[in-house]
C-alpha cells in the first residue's frame, strides 16, 4: 500500500507537488504500532506559519520528507485501519496532528481512555502537544460538521486563549486597549472574542479594506482600523500590540506612533509573512515572541491535572455556537484541489469568512 503524500520545497513554499511513498504492510507493523487513514484536515493560515518557521521551531522533523522537501503538518482526523496495539482498535477515529498526506503510521504510548501519543523517535524534539490525539470514536463534538470546526478553530483557539490568558495574567501591561494586526484571521478574531469579555479593555482591530465589514460583523471589535490609517489612533493611553501578521514595517509604525505608550508588543503570526530579520530598537515595549506551549505548561503545573483542559472546555463552549454564523465551510477533495487549497491561502486569497477543510482522497 502507498500513501499519497503532499510535499513543499521548504525554501521555495510556492513550488509543492504530490508524491507516493510505500507504506508498511499491515500485517507485518511492528508491536503498539497503529496504521491511519487520514480522513480529513484544516489548512489555514496558520500552517503556512509551520512552514515559514519549520526549520526554527522543528516542525519539519515531524513528517519526514524527501531531502529540500518538508511535509507541512495540519489538524485533522484520522481512521485507524491496522492495529498493533492490544488496546487500540481498528475503526476508530483520532483527532491530532497530521500530515498533509493519506496515510500515518504512529508508535502508540502512553494509550489511555481519552488518548495516546506518538512516540516515533524523529517527533520528540516539540512540544508534546504535537504529538497528541485524542480518542474520539462516538463523540457527537468531533462528529461532521463540529468537527470540521474544531479542525478549523481548537489550534488556534487554544493559542487566542493561552494569549488572553497570559495577557490577563498580567493584567494587561497596564494598558487600556488591545490592538490586533490581522484581525480577520482565525486566531486574532478568537482572541478578541475572549478580550471583548474582559472588563475595561478595549479591542482594536487592523485589517486591510477589503475585510473591514467581516471584522465589523463579528462583532467582538470595538473599532476596526484599516492598515493606512493606523498613525491616527490617540496615542495618548497605553496599548498592548498582539502582533498576528508578522509585518516588520507595521510593527515599527505602532511602536513609533505610540512610543512609551506601546506596554507590551507580543509577535504571535505571520500572516503577512513581511518580518525582517534585523529589526531597529524601537520605542516602547521591546517586541518579544509569545509561544503557547510555555503558558501551556505553565499553567498545567499551576492549574493541576485536567485544569486547562477544564478551562479552555468553557471557553470553547461559548464560542462554538457562533462559529456557523462566522465561517462557512469549504471542503476540496483529491490531489489536485488539494494543491490549489493550499497555494489560494499561501497567497492569501481564501475569504476570511471561509474555512477549508481537504482530503487528498478523491
Amino acid at each position: 500500500m502507498n500513501s499519497t503524500d503532499f510535499i513543499v520545497i521548504r525554501d521555495d513554499l510556492q513550488q509543492c507537488k504530490v508524491i507516493e511513498t510505500q507504506l508498511p504492510d499491515a500485517a507485518a507493523l511492528p508491536a503498539d504500532t497503529l496504521l491511519v487513514k487520514v480522513v480529513r484536515f484544516a489548512l489555514t493560515a496558520n500552517n503556512i506559519t509551520y512552514a515559514v518557521v519549520g526549520d526554527r521551531l522543528k516542525y519539519w522533523q515531524l513528517f519526514p520528507a524527501p531531502d529540500g522537501y518538508g511535509t507541512i503538518p495540519v489538524w485533522g482526523f484520522g481512521e485507524v485501519i491496522a492495529s498493533k496495539h492490544p488496546n487500540v482498535a481498528v475503526g476508530e477515529t483520532l483527532f491530532g496532528y497530521f500530515p498533509m498526506a493519506t496515510h500515518l503510521v504512529i508508535e502508540a504510548a502512553d494509550v489511555g481512555k481519552r488518548g495516546l501519543r506518538d512516540a516515533a523517535a524523529h517527533r520528540q524534539e516539540v512540544s508534546p502537544v504535537y504529538n497528541a490525539y485524542a480518542r474520539v470514536s462516538g463523540d457527537p463534538t468531533y462528529a461532521g460538521r463540529q468537527g470540521d470546526y474544531r479542525a478549523l478553530m481548537v489550534p488556534l483557539f487554544m493559542l487566542s486563549f493561552m494569549v488572553d490568558d497570559f495577557l490577563a495574567e498580567n493584567d494587561f501591561f497596564g494598558a487600556s486597549s488591545v490592538i490586533l494586526s490581522s484581525a480577520s484571521s482565525k486566531t486574532a478574531f478568537g482572541l478578541a472574542y475572549l478580550l471583548h469579555k474582559q472588563l475595561g479593555i478595549r479591542v482594536i482591530g487592523l485589517t486591510s479594506k477589503g475585510n473591514v465589514d467581516f471584522v465589523t460583523s463579528l462583532g467582538c471589535y470595538d473599532e476596526v482600523i484599516t492598515y493606512d490609517r493606523v498613525t491616527a489612533m490617540p496615542a495618548a493611553k497605553p496599548v498592548a500590540y498582539v502582533d498576528m501578521a508578522g509585518n516588520s514595517a507595521l510593527r515599527e509604525t505602532l511602536h513609533r506612533h505610540f512610543g512609551a505608550q506601546m506596554k507590551y508588543s507580543g509577535q504571535i503570526g505571520l500572516t503577512h509573512r513581511a518580518s525582517d530579520a534585523d529589526e531597529p530598537a524601537l520605542p516602547g515595549a521591546k517586541p518579544v515572541r509569545f509561544f503557547a506551549p510555555d503558558q501551556i505548561r505553565k499553567r498545567a503545573k499551576e492549574w493541576g491535572p485536567g485544569g486547562v483542559d477544564r478551562r479552555f472546555g468553557a471557553a470553547w463552549a461559548g464560542l462554538a455556537p457562533l462559529l456557523p454564523q462566522w465561517l462557512e465551510v469549504i471542503e476540496r477533495h483529491g490531489p489536485s484541489a488539494v494543491s490549489e487549497a493550499y497555494l489560494d491561502t499561501l497567497q492569501g486569497h481564501i475569504p476570511p469568512d471561509q474555512g477549508l477543510i481537504l482530503s487528498l482522497f478523491e
